[in-house]
């Protein structure tokens, strides 16, 4: 498995994506933490859609990025529909998907990258967009790693860091 297929799926620089959304109940999914922008559903939700975006482009198809940023993070009624497991069985997907892909043999390949509204289409490779997904992932996985420390639900039984 190469760097970039380990750091959206696996065991690199942090935990694997596995552990960090296991053993989470819905209700402590969805826990407001005082002061956070947002739930660990709300954070998961986020990194799956922009996985989903991510696979678009990958494939040809040129999605558009949210509109505004509170787009891009999950309506009261959208959480309401997707349960917290079934959330993490779409998320885990994606980034087993992204990381098929990063070890995959079309990495160089030029794919077009539609930008928020008001700027031009990027063109990239398809490794360049999945270092961006890879990144995007790792702060927002960040934040769901910091938000069960203040809820006192870290480590994961199958692991993560401490330090």
């Amino acid at each position: 498995m190469t760097e970039l297929a380990l750091a959206l799926n696996g065991d690199s620089a942090a935990a694997p994506p596995s552990h960090i959304v296991e053993n989470l109940t819905e209700d402590l999914a969805h826990w407001s933490v005082a002061r956070a922008p947002h739930t660990i559903y709300a954070e998961v939700w986020h990194t799956a859609l922009w996985q989903e975006i991510t696979l678009d482009w990958v494939r040809g198809v040129e999605t558009p990025c949210p509109k505004r940023a509170a787009l891009g993070f999950p309506s009261d009624e959208q959480a309401r529909a997707e349960p917290w497991a079934a959330l993490c069985r779409r998320f885990l997907a994606g980034a087993e998907q992204a990381a098929a892909i990063a070890d995959g043999t079309e990495v160089e390949r030029l794919i077009r990258c539609p930008s928020p509204a008001g700027k031009p289409t990027r063109t990239m490779t398809v490794r360049e967009q999945l270092e961006s997904l890879a990144a995007h992932s790792a702060y927002h996985l960040g934040r769901v790693v910091l938000l069960r420390q203040l809820l006192g639900n870290w480590p994961p039984p199958s692991g993560g860091f401490t330090w």
